[in-house]
């Protein structure tokens, strides 16, 4: 038993414990409990955050979900920032969190957050199968991920449509290749297809965003009820090219909203962009599995982590990496869903509805292997 110190005015304590230190060797280790924890925690973000990536999610292979699942996650947590905090220099200390978050999990001490926990999994399930040096390629990959999206921290518009198209592939092609790169599947024409739905993607996911972005802010309210400001900036973040050639200006849109002039003609211009790539996307894919080259050479061969030593045309192993990567393509497919939809409300954003046959495009692409 601990004997009783008496203190100043008759008051009694009893001596502190001494703790013992933590043991290091304990850090980062998880259990299957966690795991599970941390996976029913991202499949929900993606449930109620991005419900194409919750219903893709389900096609990709088994080996690859818990990663695609971390990765998406953490791609929304970083794609919601600019609008989740009220200036951008919160934003950066956020995404320096995750910086640090990454390396630690490729350390082997992921700290007790969900994602980092089901990606250390993932990871260890990875070096098993493939040996580290893959698992080297994926933290590459998402440190550029998270350098992109630093790089668009205060929602400025895009100089021109070549430079949506460079976000398009250093986020969701990026985050492609590093579902390709889980299973493991290394394939020079099977990346190539990622880069240009990836690009796609990333044009769409700027077109979606624009109901939302420049729709005036609310405003923020004192004790006495006085407008002290605004939650945050509205932004516009269509090409600036774009937008000088079709004549559209910024306070227009945040003004008139649909009724801007120009609109959407620029709306149309870079639509047509990101039609054309999923275009490019399907020719390639014919023309791969019908055994014959893709019709052009991958403009980022030879890049860092784009490097390859397997077969460079339509050989038998080309159409068995498609088939055993077709879930990664199926990203296509929500991208042409909302070009569709844009088109039939005449390119007006703000007009463009939800999408009810997505689950049965998902399954028809699936099912006939047609992006």
């Amino acid at each position: 038993m601990f004997s009783i110190r008496t203190l100043g005015h008759g008051l009694k304590r009893a001596p502190c414990r001494r703790l013992s230190a933590p043991d290091p060797s304990r850090r980062g280790i998880t259990t299957d409990a966690n795991v599970e924890q941390a996976r029913k925690y991202c499949v929900n973000k993606l449930r109620h955050g991005d419900y194409d990536a919750y219903l893709i999610r389900q096609f990709v292979p088994r080996s690859s979900r818990d990663v695609y699942d971390a990765l998406r996650t953490l791609n929304l947590e970083l794609a919601r920032l600019p609008e989740t905090v009220s200036n951008p220099t919160i934003g950066r200390f956020r995404i320096q969190f995750w910086r640090d978050t990454v390396a630690s999990t490729f350390s082997g001490s992921p700290p007790g957050e969900p994602i980092s926990i089901l990606l250390r999994k993932a990871i260890d399930n990875l070096t098993a199968r493939a040996g580290p040096s893959t698992a080297n390629s994926l933290k590459f990959w998402l440190l550029r991920l998270i350098n992109t999206r630093e790089q668009h921290m205060e929602n400025k518009p895009f100089t021109t449509l070549a430079a949506l198209e460079d976000y398009g592939e250093n986020t969701y092609a990026t985050l492609m290749y590093m579902t390709l790169a889980t299973m493991p599947l290394r394939s020079v024409h099977m990346d190539h297809i990622a880069s240009h739905i990836g690009k796609a993607c990333g044009i769409v996911a700027t077109l979606r965003g624009i109901p939302v972005l420049a729709a005036p802010s609310l405003p923020i309210r004192g004790p006495s009820g006085v407008n002290v400001g605004n939650t945050r900036n509205p932004a516009l973040l269509l090409p600036l090219d774009v937008m000088a050639e079709v004549g559209l200006r910024e306070e227009d849109v945040y003004r008139k909203g649909p009724d801007a002039e120009g609109l959407q003609d620029a709306m149309f211009k870079v639509a047509t962009r990101a039609n054309d790539h999923l275009i490019t996307a399907r020719e390639m894919l014919k023309n791969l599995q019908a055994g014959e080259s893709p019709g052009h050479d991958y403009e980022h061969e030879g890049e860092k982590e784009h490097v390859y030593s397997g077969p460079g045309d339509g050989s038998d192993s080309t159409a068995a990496d498609i088939h055993r990567g077709f879930g990664v393509l199926l990203e296509a497919i929500p991208a042409a869903d909302y070009l569709q939809r844009l088109e039939g409300a005449n390119f007006d954003p703000f007009k463009v509805g939800n999408s009810w046959k997505l689950p049965w495009r998902l399954w028809r692409a699936l099912k006939h292997e047609r992006i």
